[in-house]
């Protein structure tokens, strides 16, 4: 079996030169990088990682527990994670928290014991014994999707990675009212998730924006699920004035408002329009199309790793927070034609792809590390 020596020899480099090469601890010259890999190649050698993490105390895993890994907003997420720990020569360990809180913590516990050296975590909605368990045994940690309410001094205790979720919010309400709409209901999604706050916030600046009230009846929660948003859809069609467009607060809650309207005989969009927080990959394949928000979900995987990994090599670094940009995807499910947005539209004369975030929008500032 070839040794790193060998691969050195062969290369004619030193044994720390192909160290640093396999492990990215040091920039190496392009020419000396290619020697070392064609050298790996030509005599098939294989690093012995066990080894390498009994001297080290470092095991080049990355522990990822995420809920509803067959939501496809997630599963790209996963993809994300997992390209951007291989590109690092990192390995994944995933786990399914089930958005129970005290499964949460035993799954993390459970990725801990297996020495991963960090953790990228997807908390639930009351993540309490989570962070009391990193924080008691030193875990380097980056939440995802979900942000964690910093403490009084308002510093994030871990770092952060999410998509901007009120100002999207905000403007598919806004889209819905300029095509006429004064009765514009939101699905939210399960109480306590940060998410659920902010598309809240957005929902009803969105509202105020267009000078609509707001009315508590025409906001409810499907708890993040096809089924309580099947619930929950029902319960709005049957006020005594129920709402002409709905807004539903992610890609599970969307599918269950479909079946609700479809029980009830009601036809998108024109008996109800219709626009939705993410995006996923048969939306235009419905009929309608459906109008929505795209997340960047595998972008926030990748960064996630890139900020554990910058938590790793800094452990002393200020915690921060990344805020990615959503796009808007425009189709027809709003009640629009195909094709462009109508000329009389104020933003985006003739295009409506892009979802362009303004400097600031109400009390929103624009999304930055922070």
């Amino acid at each position: 079996m070839a040794t790193m020596a060998d691969v050195a020899r062969s290369a004619g480099v030193s044994v720390a030169t192909v160290s640093h090469v396999l492990n990215g601890t040091r920039p190496v010259l392009p020419h000396t990088r290619q020697a070392v890999l064609d050298a790996v190649d030509l005599l098939g050698y294989t690093p012995n990682t066990l080894a390498r993490s009994l001297v080290t105390s470092r095991t080049r895993s990355i522990g990822l527990a995420v809920s509803a890994i067959s939501n496809p907003y997630f599963t790209e997420i996963l993809q994300g994670v997992e390209a951007g720990a291989l590109e690092h020569g990192y390995s994944l360990l995933i786990a399914d928290p089930h958005d129970d809180p005290e499964h949460e913590r035993k799954v993390v516990q459970l990725l801990h014991e297996r020495r991963v050296d960090g953790m990228i975590v997807a908390p639930s909605s009351n993540p309490r014994e989570l962070v009391a368990y990193l924080g008691r045994h030193g875990v380097p940690a980056v939440f995802l999707d979900r942000l964690v309410d910093a403490p009084a001094d308002g510093t994030p205790a871990y770092d952060q990675v999410c998509a901007e979720s009120a100002e999207p919010t905000a403007r598919l309400v806004t889209h819905l009212a300029e095509l006429g709409h004064r009765r514009i209901a939101l699905v939210a999604g399960r109480p306590g998730l940060s998410t659920t706050r902010e598309r809240i916030a957005g929902y009803r600046h969105g509202l105020a924006a267009s000078g609509l009230p707001h009315d508590e009846r025409l906001q409810v929660h499907g708890d993040s699920e096809a089924a309580g948003a099947e619930r929950a859809t029902a319960a709005l069609l049957s006020l005594a004035a129920p709402p002409t467009a709905l807004v539903t607060a992610n890609n599970a809650m969307t599918i269950g408002a479909l079946r609700a309207l479809r029980e009830r005989g009601l036809s998108v969009p024109e008996d109800m329009a219709l626009c939705c927080f993410d995006d996923f990959a048969w939306a235009d394949l419905f009929s309608p199309r459906l109008t929505a928000v795209a997340q960047p979900s595998r972008e926030i995987g990748a960064q996630a790793v890139r900020v554990l990994l910058e938590r790793l090599a800094s452990p002393d670094r200020p915690t921060r927070t990344l805020r990615l940009p959503c796009t808007f995807v425009h189709r027809t499910s709003c009640g629009c034609p195909e094709g462009p947005v109508p000329p009389e539209h104020p933003e985006q004369p003739g295009k409506f792809e892009k979802y362009e975030k303004p400097e600031k929008f109400g009390k929103f500032e624009k999304g930055t590390d922070s």
